[in-house]
């Protein structure tokens, strides 16, 4: 099988002896052997794992992404963020929690954002309201 890996910017991996891999979505870990039936998930922050044809694993985190099996034959994932590495436990310790710091900052920043934003609608609705007293000095 062909496994293609990319983010945004970069074709990260594009290994076309993968035998098997696993991955994990919101739904738990999963498997895909060659022959593998057409398939569409959301990834998890995870490691993506596959052993090539040379018997080798090989290893990926992922920031999150989209997996896609094609003819049983193509794997793509397309991910925001991806990190190859031979070494499963460094890829696990290091980058894993670099990529979950990454996304409870993102989450932090959204709901600053939404707070501000509902902020701004608060007071635009407070303006329109017709029965509200005009002034000169404008509203405070």
């Amino acid at each position: 099988m062909r496994l293609l890996i990319t983010t945004p910017t970069a074709v990260v991996i594009d290994d076309r002896d993968v035998v098997a891999l696993r991955a994990e979505d919101e739904s738990g870990s999963f498997g895909i052997l060659t022959g593998h039936a057409d398939l569409l998930t959301a990834l998890a922050v995870s490691i993506v794992s596959w052993r090539g044809a040379d018997g080798r694993s090989r290893h990926c985190a992922v920031r999150r992404g989209v997996l896609s099996v094609a003819n049983g034959s193509e794997i793509a994932i397309a991910t925001r963020e991806a990190v190859p590495g031979d070494d499963l436990d460094q890829l696990e310790q290091v980058v894993l929690e670099r990529f979950h710091r990454r996304l409870d900052t993102e989450r932090a920043a959204r709901t600053e954002s939404l707070k501000l934003q509902m902020k701004a609608i608060r007071r635009i609705v407070r303006y329109l309201r017709p029965d509200r007293p005009r002034t000169m000095e404008g509203d405070s």
